[in-house]
């Protein structure tokens, strides 16, 4: 169907696709409908709901593809759920008695949108799906497609979201320089926080990368710079039952070889523990908006660093995170193209009517397709019986526990 005019809007946390998905959405609606008038919303939902936009000109449009080299996201982003009411009235995004929904409805009528693109994780498209619920309750002639952005790598029933690989790389180059602490102490414990709320792929990955990455470098054992003590020594996910005592007793025989130890744990390996000790001792949990913890509050690093240094007898802990490193970059060349798949059919779903978020399907052979919203959910878990998994865990000397059963 010809479109007169869409929307774009970027949500949740940032990922190194969103300025490229928003730079092919401009250029691909410019190649196939120039006549489609494009705007954006700022600041995700919020400025969504208080009716902030721009138009995307002539300029924007010619020059789309500079987005590509840059993370972040140029239109901005927020966390806001459409249906927790009495978040969005404290935040003052509605009055009171308003329903979010309705304004959000409301705004994209008086805007003029047709199709409303969202860019985001499981949060963002669970919002999306939400919206998009009630637009067709409400007989409101609008859809919306979804884009699925997550490092974590999360959301069913989606093989691949966008930006999880260049965050993998980018988590592993980080890793390149701060394990040079390694010998700035004697029996040195370096943690390394990987972001990851129920979903280890990330963690997993950025670890493979990093493995890798140290078999194409030079070493000089002889005079101390060796290959174990620059490697990964263990690896800690929510989706993986650990044997602390076992994994102690492992990890105390690599502190007395070579002095040192590397961990790389996921921001969500722990976090009921630490809850657990947060509740007892009387403390508040905190959470956002959609009731998730705020790992950045709970410091699931720190704890693992508290618990390892002890029954390693480290006389030193470094806790890094590269988080905020890794999800800020540009896209790299294999998410580039991913990036550039999806928002290609995204435009095509668009203009045939049909909305979703768009992914390669788990469940219907890996087709790309817009995915029904009802079908999209967080919570994903990585599959510790991939092969490639296993392969890392053997070659670092750790065994594969049993699987946990992640919430979702």
């Amino acid at each position: 169907m010809a479109i007169k005019k869409v929307a774009l809007l970027t949500a949740g946390g940032l990922a190194p696709c969103l300025s490229t998905a928003v730079g092919r959405l401009i250029e691909r609606y410019t190649e196939v409908s120039p006549e489609t008038e494009i705007i954006a919303y700022i600041g995700g939902y919020k400025g969504l709901l208080q009716g902030n936009s721009i138009t995307i000109n002539d300029e924007i449009r010619k020059n789309a593809a500079i987005l590509y080299k840059h993370g972040g996201s140029p239109i901005g982003n927020s966390r806001v759920k459409l249906t927790n009411v009495k978040d969005c009235e404290n935040r003052g995004l509605v009055q009171a008695g308003e329903n979010p929904l309705e304004v959000a409805a409301n705004q994209l009528v008086k805007d003029g949108v047709e199709v409303l693109h969202t860019i985001g994780g499981d949060d963002t498209n669970t919002t999306a799906a939400d919206l998009a619920a009630y637009l067709a309750e409400n007989d409101y002639k609008l859809i919306v497609v979804g884009l699925p952005k997550t490092i974590d790598n999360d959301v069913f029933p989606i093989q691949q979201s966008l930006g999880a690989w260049t965050a993998a790389e980018e988590g592993a180059n980080y890793f390149a320089n701060v394990v040079a602490e390694h010998n700035a102490n004697p029996r040195m414990l370096i943690i390394h926080e990987v972001m990851g709320r129920n979903c280890g792929w990330l963690t997993a990955y950025t670890a493979k990368e990093y493995h890798e990455n140290l078999e194409e470098l030079d070493f000089l054992p002889n005079i101390g710079l060796s290959k174990e003590r620059k490697d990964v020594h263990a690896i800690f996910i929510p989706e993986m039952e650990i044997d602390i005592a076992a994994e102690a007793k492992r990890l105390s025989q690599v502190m007395d070889e070579i002095d040192n130890v590397n961990i790389f744990i996921s921001e969500g390996a722990g976090v009921e523990s630490i809850i657990k000790e947060m509740e007892a001792a009387g403390e508040d949990v905190p959470r956002d908006a959609f009731g998730h913890v705020k790992l950045d509050a709970v410091n699931p690093g720190a704890w693992f660093g508290k618990q390892f240094a002890k029954l390693l007898g480290a006389e030193k802990v470094l806790i890094q995170k590269s988080g905020y490193f890794a999800r800020a970059a540009a896209s790299n060349e294999a998410d580039l193209k991913l990036i550039k798949e999806c928002c290609d059919k995204a435009v095509e779903s668009a203009q045939a009517g049909i909305g979703g978020v768009v992914g390669h399907d788990d469940d219907q052979n890996f087709e790309l397709r817009a995915i029904e919203f009802p079908r999209i959910a967080g919570g994903k878990p990585f599959d510790i019986d991939t092969p490639w998994f296993g392969e890392l865990l053997a070659d670092i000397g750790q065994a594969k526990g049993n699987k946990v059963e992640v919430a979702h």
